[in-house]
């Protein structure tokens, strides 16, 4: 497979390369009747393979690949325009248009634009995901580049949000919430996720604030939809590390959208630390098929088989650490292995009717399946020593003194099987300046699960004496668990124009949850205000988010569950601030926003890795504060990039909580939350290579201050060891064969292909060893030491992707 992907690569690169010239270019705001901004516009170069949407301020960018064209301006509930343009090679034309309402078709787009301006979320430009150098290939891993995100590993899907942990965070893909499995430890046994970058039409992301038609969540949401394409399309793309091939196919009444992508990371592992044979296979298969029945009824499947094996027979490892001081060096033999899998099967069937043109309903039911096994029976022999780092020495890089010599064992036969059922109906409806919206839903999860591990560590055992006959086991679980849980929840809301320039939403969820047996109320508001200028918006949210215990909260670090576990609780308020502007010869948007978020009942945690331990039998209380802050646009003509800042700072409480320290009793107060990453920046920046737009650079560059943690059994106030700040610089080059400016193009592309690019990557360019977890071990002195678990090293990545040229 591998020698496949090199040839393929490496042909398409050999067949020449082309002059260019530039684009013409097209760019202005989208009105209503109105003049009011339209968001979600489609903008579509009609006859060649260039679309995009409108923002929030209505504001549109699209290139032509000729002089001469038309383009189509359309959005549901208003009558569609085609403009007709003859422009000079290169010529830069700014068109604002006016749209028409259209009151015999559906008026959901008036909904969906007053919700997309109340709301507290950012769109994603998807055209994004192919560009940005990403190891792990996950359209997760761009959200780490968003204000508000935390980021500390590059090879994991996963993400906290605004000081809250991976699993507050809600995500939906074409109005179904997805969920994540459970038993992964590390990013190296995570494959694929869920989304799939090809399928994917339109993204939002909220950190915060969100409505109250999202779920029961306490940190953020990510929108997704999978919708009907411009037209048909075929993609390939392959690189060192993954394959996918999509489709997507119009018919008279239906279209479908299907993908089958597959993984195999090894060449990223096997420059870890820990050697060995590293076997990580991933894959899934995923499709969308809708069928209209007539304008006001369809009916959509969306289905889902997504499979994962990751596989090491470790052999050795050697990791070099300490201070300026002090260097110490670990070497470990291995013998054993480790076997992990998961499989998901999920599928979802939506109704959608619209009796009236202003009224919209939808009967949405979702059943997944996720089966996970965790295998795992490793030994370690290691030697722990103090190495000379007098580089003026004649002894540098030699051992000065052994500080342990001993052995652990980690064990493991784990498996869950989870079983997860939703129905909902959602209605949206348009009562003159009211968008009226309810929803009621449903969901059934239930758990099996076969908890059987343990471990030993003999830290310097052969020197120091062991009074014990007996070996003493360490974190031995050995439990099944079986667990139904039953939710129900409803939400209503109401976005109200208060003027031309004013609109409130006001919402409110009532959740029941059968583990807790409460009755949860969520109120929530939310306020914008534009003015007349219409380059600037101004937002003011408050309400209050509760999440209801699940499996995952309620296991403690002994496998045993806590039943009685009650609802956590957050009361957030937000100030956010949007101001698009002309600069630099170009058209920038600078977002902003302050938070602060309270909670007075917190379930704590410890994380290692990807793991959450739940300290499920404790409760605490704690705040979150800080600001985001985002600059982008074009800084260079027709490459957008990004520029963002986030500081924060989160504590809690446990309550309760308590030690003894010389006959007197301590209480920790405040702590900094597992999450308490205080600055994270981040830069997205894209240019023209040799001044050639065929030619472009995209460098992805990321920095996480310092994260609290302590040894994984210990009390949550002795966590006060730091893992080391993130820092990562990626960077690509692309080649596009068939760009637009491309004066001579390849024929047997041009006759084959709409688009052909080849990337070179560079993953982790500085080559820097950023810390994830640490393995706790003793010396001789019984002083335990953090040995630290690295991240990827510097890795390169050609990548191809290809779309085929649509023949009738």
């Amino acid at each position: 497979m591998l020698k496949f992907r090199l040839i393929l690569l490496f042909l398409i690169a050999g067949c020449g390369f082309a002059v260019a010239q530039p684009l013409v270019r097209v760019s202005g705001i989208v009105y209503s009747d109105e003049k009011l901004p339209l968001a979600q516009v489609t903008v579509i170069v009609l006859g060649q393979a260039q679309s995009t949407v409108t923002d929030e301020f209505g504001v549109y960018t699209i290139y032509s690949k000729s002089k001469t064209f038309s383009i189509k301006y359309s959005l549901l509930g208003y009558q569609p325009q085609t403009i007709e343009f003859s422009e000079r090679s290169g010529a830069r034309i700014i068109k604002q248009v006016n749209l028409i309402a259209n009151i015999n078709e559906l008026e959901q787009v008036n909904i969906t634009n007053k919700q997309n301006q109340l709301s507290n979320t950012t769109t994603i430009n998807i055209a994004d995901v192919s560009s940005m150098p990403l190891v792990s290939g996950n359209f997760e891993t761009m959200l780490k580049t968003l204000p508000g995100v935390s980021t500390n590993n590059e090879l994991s899907a996963q993400y906290s949000v605004r000081g809250g942990n991976f699993d507050e965070n809600l995500i939906y893909i074409n109005d179904v919430e997805i969920n994540r499995p459970v038993l992964i430890r590390n990013g190296q046994q995570e494959g694929l996720s869920f989304i799939n970058s090809d399928l994917v039409s339109k993204a939002k992301f909220s950190a915060g604030g969100f409505e109250a038609k999202y779920g029961d969540k306490l940190s953020s949401i990510l929108d997704i939809r999978y919708d009907k394409p411009d037209s048909n399309q075929t993609i390939f793309s392959t690189s060192l590390l993954n394959t996918s091939l999509t489709t997507k196919k119009i018919f008279k009444n239906s279209f479908l959208l299907a993908g089958l992508r597959y993984k195999n990371n090894s060449s990223v592992l096997i420059k870890q630390d820990e050697k060995g044979s590293y076997s990580p296979n991933f894959a899934d298969a995923q499709l969308l098929y809708q069928y209209d029945f007539s304008s006001k009824f369809n009916i959509s499947f969306l289905g889902s088989f997504n499979l994962g094996q990751f596989k090491l027979v470790p052999t050795n490892r050697e990791t070099q650490f300490g201070t300026l001081s002090t260097t110490l060096r670990l070497n470990v033999d291995y013998t054993g292995q480790e076997i992990d899998d998961y499989q998901t099967l999920g599928s979802a069937v939506t109704t959608t009717y619209s009796p009236k043109p202003n009224l919209v309903i939808k009967f949405i039911n979702s059943y997944f399946s996720t089966v996970e096994r965790e295998r795992f029976d490793i030994n370690g022999s290691y030697i722990f020593d103090e190495v000379d780092n007098n580089f003026s020495g004649e002894n540098f890089g030699v051992i000065n003194k052994n500080r342990g010599i001993g052995s652990y064992y980690n064990y493991g036969r784990n498996s869950l099987n989870t079983q997860i059922f939703a129905s909902e109906i959602k209605v949206d409806q348009n009562f003159n300046n009211h968008v009226f919206s309810w929803g009621i839903k449903f969901d059934n999860s239930k758990y099996n699960d076969q908890l059987n591990e343990y471990n030993y560590t003999d830290s310097a055992g052969f020197i120091l004496p062991n009074n014990s006959k007996n070996i003493t086991l360490q974190n031995v679980i050995n439990i099944q668990n079986n667990i139904d849980i039953k939710n129900y929840s409803t939400y209503i809301q109401d976005s109200y124009s208060l003027s031309n320039s004013a609109e409130l939403q006001l919402g409110a969820r009532a959740t029941y949850s059968s583990l807790s047996k409460q009755l949860l109320i969520s109120p929530r508001m939310l306020i914008a205000y534009r003015p007349n200028s219409n380059n600037k918006i101004l937002r003011f949210s408050a309400g209050v988010y509760k999440q209801p215990p699940s499996y995952r909260t309620i296991r403690d670090f002994s496998g045993v569950l806590n039943i009685d576990q009650k609802a956590q609780s957050s009361y957030n308020t937000s100030l956010g601030y949007e101001y698009a502007f002309d600069a630099f010869g170009t058209r920038l948007k600078f977002t902003s926003e302050a938070y602060f978020k309270y909670s007075d009942r917190l379930i704590p945690y410890k994380i290692d890795n990807l793991r959450i331990k739940y300290l499920a039998n404790e409760v605490s209380r704690g705040y979150a504060y800080g600001a985001d802050f985002s600059i982008g646009g074009e800084f260079v003509k027709d490459m957008v990039s990004y520029f963002r800042m986030s500081v924060m700072h989160a504590n809690e409480d446990i309550i309760g909580d308590s030690y003894v320290q010389n006959g007197t009793t301590i209480y920790p107060g405040y702590l900094k939350r597992p999450t308490d990453q205080r600055l994270n920046f981040s830069i997205f920046f894209q240019d023209k290579l040799l001044n050639s737009p065929t030619y472009k650079v995209h460098l992805n560059a990321l920095y996480g201050s310092r994260l609290p943690i302590g040894p994984s059994q210990t009390p949550r106030y002795l966590d006060q060891f730091f893992i080391p700040s993130y820092k990562r610089v990626d960077i690509g080059f692309s080649k596009d064969f068939l760009d637009d400016a491309a004066l001579h193009k390849p024929k047997f592309l041009d006759k084959n292909f709409s688009s052909v690019i080849l990337f070179f990557e560079v993953f982790n360019m500085l080559n820097i060893d950023n810390t994830v977890s640490y393995l706790w071990l003793k010396d001789v002195d019984n002083m335990q030491y953090a040995i630290p678990n690295y991240l990827t090293g510097r890795q390169f990545n050609l990548k191809l992707i290809v779309k085929l040229k649509n023949k009738p």
